[in-house]
């Protein structure tokens, strides 16, 4: 039999075993998303009111594909991460793993589909 103190079962980065590195992984992300939402809120504001034909010539510019890319690449992979952290502190077994495989491969097609989108309309 085993005795550890609350000392000893505190000791380390927590139940899920990662969380040091889940949170400063969180906190780079808040970062890249603070610089990168006001110029894509910017852009995507000005194209709302406008014709089809001036929303393609706002999205032929590279630094506008550029900005729109990293908010939609950043944002989702805060969210992945997000929900990861969320999943591993409320369930167990084999339903966190089914759902953090659910998450992840849902956030990478949202990425892809976002990605691939803006691409066709930069072109």
């Amino acid at each position: 039999m085993r005795y550890l103190t609350a000392r000893k079962r505190a000791a380390g980065k927590g139940s899920a075993h990662h969380g040091a590195e889940h949170h400063w992984s969180m906190q780079v992300s808040a970062v890249g998303l603070a610089l990168v939402v006001p110029a894509f809120i910017f852009i995507i504001g000005r194209a709302l009111g406008s014709s089809h034909v001036d929303v393609l010539a706002t999205f032929q510019s590279p630094f506008v594909v550029i900005i729109v890319g990293l908010t939609l690449f950043i944002g989702l992979n805060h969210a992945r991460k997000g929900a990861q952290i969320m999943i591993e502190d409320y369930t167990q077994g084999t339903t966190r793993k089914g759902l953090i495989i659910f998450v992840t491969a849902l956030t990478y097609l949202m990425t892809a589909t976002a990605l691939y989108a803006l691409a066709k309309l930069a072109l």
